[in-house]
């Protein structure tokens, strides 16, 4: 058999109001991480993974998000007659990267409500979702392995991390057993943003899902949950609990990833993937170190 053929989703459609006033006017996924919006790494991870068709789930006052991945002709004339083909580089990149569609949410009930909006644009095909709050350092590999995974089983795919036990009301848990891979796990329930005292584990659901078409069946009957909702994890917790489906595995990811979600951890990832990049670590390390030392 051929190996499948995968869409990506990317939900962009929050109002970003933890950066205030900065997302008044632009999208939270336009702020940068360095030199790139944040939404681009996330992008250029679908792409590396080996997919090449992405739809962007967006709301109001987010046409930033398509304008940067648009062409800018005179942009792009301008930097060509500078001969300044490094930036021209740059420039253009964002708008080679794939073949990438918008779809508006309309109102925001929440991620399942998103990820169902992709229903028309995705058919038939499996398909990935990658949140934009967590940008996944593209030395690790994720993706692939929980695409491969899907494959392989058929079955609904999350990506999961240990957390801080403090931490996991953050996040979606997930009640899990183990399998012959160490770094899969099959999903027995899923608990959203639970007191650390309820909580099944301290391994928490971070952005990354790749699902079948059969998951819009689930979203288009799934109520409400928490903040009044349609919530993404009370859907595959029925896919789960489903004996006669093919369930929920999760893929443990142990590698480097970057939570952009708040401010200080926004500035965190920053810091990290600059000390890390070759044109900027040898003049930030030392100077890191000597600014800590006068905290």
């Amino acid at each position: 058999m051929p190996p499948m053929k995968f869409k990506a989703v990317i939900p962009a459609a929050g109002l970003g109001t933890r950066f205030l006033p900065a997302t008044k006017a632009m999208p939270k996924e336009m702020l940068p991480v360095v030199d790139k919006p944040a939404i681009q790494y996330v992008v250029e991870e679908a792409v590396q993974a080996g997919i090449e068709d992405v739809l962007i789930i967006i709301g109001r006052n987010k046409n930033n998000l398509s304008n940067h991945f648009d062409s800018v002709p005179e942009l792009e004339d301008k930097l060509r007659a500078k001969g300044d083909t490094s930036k021209l580089q740059k420039v253009m990149a964002s708008s080679d990267l794939a073949d990438i569609h918008f779809v508006r949410q309309g109102e925001p009930k929440g991620l399942g409500h998103a990820v169902l909006r992709a229903k028309a644009h995705v058919g038939t095909q499996s398909f990935a979702v990658l949140l934009g709050d967590d940008l996944i350092d593209e030395r690790d590999v994720l993706l692939t392995t929980m695409l491969a995974e899907h494959e392989r089983t058929g079955a609904a795919i999350v990506a999961l991390m240990e957390v801080d036990p403090d931490q996991i009301h953050l996040y979606g848990a997930a009640d899990v057993e183990a399998t012959d891979n160490p770094d899969v796990v099959k999903v027995k329930g899923l608990v959203e943003k639970p007191q650390r005292e309820d909580a099944p584990s301290n391994l928490a659901i971070i952005g990354r899902y790749v699902l079948s078409p059969a998951i819009f069946e689930v979203l288009e009957r799934t109520q409400p949950g928490k903040g009044g909702e349609i919530q993404l994890t009370d859907a595959l917790q029925e896919v789960a609990a489903d004996p006669t489906g093919p369930g929920v595995y999760g893929v443990v990811f142990r590698g480097r990833r970057y939570d952009t979600g708040d401010r200080v951890d926004y500035i965190k990832a920053i810091v990290q993937l600059a000390a890390d990049r070759d044109d900027l670590g040898p003049e930030l390390r030392p100077w890191f170190k000597e600014f800590a030392a006068g905290l």
